[in-house]
């Protein structure tokens, strides 16, 4: 009786040429891939055909493997798929039952073609091919899982080392090269504060990174979240490009009115420090703004220089507005409604008609106000050295929240 070949111990061994030749075909197919990510995945295919099982779960395994190298090394998922799917496809004709079904010559004894062996063979060649897609895509998910996971954290550990200076600066500028920053150029910090904490991965992220970048992608800022803020670290070689980086972000965040956000915006500077001043100046520009209720939301240190000044030394500025405004404490209705009118008759250029119309109250009522101002006060709205004194005051007990924060 002849060998049965259905036995894996008479399987006739497919010849390494043909094989190899499959693989530089359906690597070529797949985009010019390694054609040794295919392992042994055609062999293991044409012994499982001939022994009509399926492929052995040891086998599946290596397949998994591969799926994680492949990621490690960049390969799409979509290509690597490809690869193994065109060599399946490939390998069709060339198994012995199929070829026995197509080459007439193969069948010399006259007898008939088995059809059932035809099919068979079918069936175990798409089930092996479907068992070892389903392992490669698990063995390549679970890797870019990880890979993402450690890429996340360099970027977040990078992060906080630019952010807050880290004592490896020429380490510092290396990293920030993967990350598109050239850090010998002027860069500036942003930082947005919202009423809901901004959170890493989330669409606002990605969509204020791509609206960052422009159309071209020519630009990249560096765009994520600390301590809960939106922060974004950007090139700003002249004031048009800050101009332009704050239009997009106002773009992208909408009305204020929506989320409440407000955003602090620091000096330009060149070097790893300047990204940590930079970053210093728009967080303290942003809890300025929200003490003086600033009108814009976004806060540009340069326009809150002279608050920034008088703050530099709070005791002095303390002092200021004690020996200036305490007596304003105790006047009915308390210092606020003298602390708005001071603001609107200097922002009027000392226009009482003017100061009446934007308060909503009557020249007779601004005019005793500032009257009442200048006898408790002994300081003159009326006179430079007055203006002077009572400006610098109430600028300094907006930044402190006098009177309500007098620490």
């Amino acid at each position: 009786m002849p060998p049965d070949p259905r036995q894996p111990g008479h399987a006739p061994t497919p010849p390494p040429p043909v094989l190899a030749a499959v693989a530089e075909a359906a690597a070529r197919d797949a985009g010019g891939l390694d054609p040794d990510l295919l392992g042994d995945f055609l062999d293991a295919v044409w012994t499982a055909v001939l022994a009509r099982r399926r492929l052995p779960a040891h086998r599946t395994a290596r397949y998994r493997a591969l799926g994680e190298r492949a990621a490690g090394n960049g390969v799409a998922l979509r290509a690597l798929l490809d690869l193994y799917l065109s060599a399946a496809w490939r390998l069709w004709r060339l198994l012995p039952p199929v070829a026995a079904a197509t080459d007439g010559t193969r069948a010399t004894d006259g007898a008939p073609v088995d059809a059932g062996a035809v099919v068979d063979a079918g069936e175990v060649l798409l089930r092996a091919s479907d068992d070892a897609v389903a392992a490669l895509t698990e063995g390549y998910q679970l890797a870019r899982r990880q890979l993402v996971r450690r890429e996340e954290s360099a970027r977040r550990e990078f992060v906080d080392d630019l952010l807050t200076g880290s004592s490896d600066l020429p380490g510092l500028l290396h990293r920030a090269q993967r990350y598109g920053l050239d850090l010998a150029a002027p860069h500036a910090v942003t930082v947005v504060r919202a009423g809901t904490p901004y959170t890493e991965g989330s669409t606002l992220l990605a969509g204020l990174e791509r609206r960052l970048q422009g159309s071209a992608a020519d630009a990249d800022p560096l765009v994520a979240t600390k301590d809960g803020a939106l922060v974004v670290v950007f090139a700003a070689p002249d004031r048009d490009a800050v101009r332009d980086v704050l239009d997009r972000v106002r773009t992208v965040l909408g009305p204020p009115a929506t989320t409440g956000w407000r955003a602090g915006v620091g000096r330009p500077g060149a070097g790893a420090g300047a990204v940590v001043q930079s970053y210093e100046q728009a967080r303290r520009a942003l809890d300025l703004a929200h003490r003086l209720d600033w009108s814009d939301p976004v806060a540009d240190t340069a326009d809150l220089v002279v608050h920034d000044v008088l703050l530099r030394d709070r005791t002095a500025a303390r002092d200021l507005v004690r020996t200036l405004l305490d007596p304003l404490r105790d006047v009915r209705g308390g210092p606020e409604p003298y602390l708005a009118t001071v603001e609107a008759y200097l922002a009027t250029g000392g226009n009482a008609t003017e100061t009446a119309r934007r308060l909503h109250l009557s020249v007779r009522a601004v005019t005793y106000r500032l009257s009442r101002l200048r006898d408790l006060t002994g300081a003159d709205p009326a006179d430079a050295s007055g203006r002077f004194a009572l400006q610098a005051a109430v600028l300094a007990a907006r930044a402190l929240g006098w009177p309500d924060d007098d620490t």
